[in-house]
């Protein structure tokens, strides 16, 4: 049997995706400021069109990510949302494994039955979503059909696409990093929306985003971390008055530079969803 039905696990993946809109995130949008000529409604009907789809017990992994980016681009008119898809469709469909194992080690097996349907309908995502400075590849390139199952194709991308590498990682970033940060953060502030924001600063600080590779180059990838990074007596102390401030000038900064840490955001929102889900 399913650990959670289809309607607990919409509603779980909303909650992450609210709770992420609700917690200043520098570069991205949430309730503090909109951003990329976007704002958090664009968001939100994302996400509740997203939902169910995600959550469709009966689908592949893959089917999960294409529908729900159908729906989500036909409510937001835009790609809002890709990352997020990707992350969590893999993550919902462990969470609905048999539960006599952790949750890391069901998406092990999720990942394990991936296949070339897969890889065909996430190809199919992406190229509706268009995502920002998404380019060409010499193999496997997602304007062509592709011939592999979906974890060869995410290796084929990992170099330059840290959500491809958490196919390859088996979502270390977010079993390893994420979560453990995350607890250290509501421990340490008591506080979930200053907790997202520390989670958000630590995956910024820590790992090039790959948008922001993506869109400019490496080189303003590791200046952006090295920024957030030289920050961390702010972000961890989030809860001090002046703290949240400083904070929102690094939101204004890095949005007047049209800098969208995009990926870290997907990562935030998984981490929460997988929090959640544990």
């Amino acid at each position: 049997m399913p650990r959670v039905s289809e309607a607990e696990l919409a509603a779980s993946f909303i909650a992450a995706c609210r709770a992420e809109l609700n917690a200043l995130k520098p570069g991205n949008v949430h309730i503090h400021a909109p951003g990329h000529g976007m704002d958090i409604t664009h968001f939100e009907r994302s996400a509740e069109a997203a939902a169910p789809h995600i959550a469709a017990a009966d689908e592949k992994v893959g089917v999960r990510i294409l529908r729900a980016m159908q729906a989500s681009f036909a409510v937001a008119g835009c790609n809002t949302n890709l990352g997020i898809l990707l992350l969590c469709a893999p993550l919902a469909a462990a969470a609905q494994r048999d539960d006599s194992v952790p949750l890391q080690a069901r998406l092990q097996d999720v990942l394990v039955d991936l296949d070339a349907e897969d890889t065909v309908a996430v190809y199919e995502a992406i190229r509706l979503a268009n995502p920002g400075g998404l380019g060409s590849a010499a193999e496997q390139d997602v304007a062509e059909s592709p011939t592999v199952g979906l974890i060869d194709a995410m290796a084929m991308a990992a170099e330059r696409d840290r959500i491809a590498g958490a196919y390859v990682s088996g979502f270390s970033e977010i079993f390893d990093f994420g979560l453990p940060v995350f607890a250290n953060a509501i421990e340490a502030t008591g506080n979930p929306q200053l907790a997202i924001t520390n989670l958000h600063m630590a995956f910024l600080s820590y790992f090039p985003d790959s948008h922001i590779a993506r869109k400019y180059d490496v080189n303003l990838a590791e200046a952006i971390r090295l920024e957030a990074l030289a920050m961390a007596p702010v972000w961890q102390q989030a809860n001090e008055a002046n703290a949240f401030d400083k904070l929102l000038e690094f939101d204004a900064s890095l949005k007047q530079r049209n800098i969208n840490p995009g990926t870290t955001a997907d990562f935030v929102v998984a981490t929460l969803f997988a929090a959640i889900l544990s």
